[in-house]
């Protein structure tokens, strides 16, 4: 999965590199596609069936694998940020903007995913240092 998504932010860059009102992929722009974005929601979809449902905050710590994921993520959540305000004045791709935004899903799901084999998620007890 990683592999793909490392792949796809080639592709994410030439998208936001070329804005633009021709949102279609053609022979002098490479743009996100449906097909990319579909995919990262099945493999969100399977890697949950897998997990417990969320029953507190979970806080981006745990193993090397698992705190790089929770990492990766904060950067694409700022990532989606900026894009966002760029679109304001130029036009990009909205594919692009839902792709990071479920990039980021896909991420946070990872992360909890791997998580689950090295003693689960590390959660936020509230007030727990006073």
């Amino acid at each position: 999965m990683l592999s793909a998504i490392q792949n796809e932010l080639f592709d994410l860059g030439a998208d936001l590199a070329t804005p633009g009102e021709e949102f279609a992929p053609t022979d002098m722009t490479l743009r996100i596609v449906q097909s990319q974005i579909d995919r990262l929601e099945a493999e969100i979809d399977a890697m949950n069936a897998d997990l417990e449902p969320l029953r507190s905050f979970i806080l981006p710590a745990g193993s090397g694998g698992s705190a790089g994921l929770h990492l990766a993520r904060a950067i694409v959540r700022r990532a989606e940020r900026s894009a966002v305000a760029a679109g304001r004045t130029v036009g990009l791709n909205p594919r692009a903007l839902v792709y990071l935004n479920r990039l980021s899903d896909h991420l946070f799901v990872m992360a909890r995913w791997i998580a689950r084999t090295e003693g689960g998620d590390i959660l936020w007890q509230p007030g727990s240092t006073r």
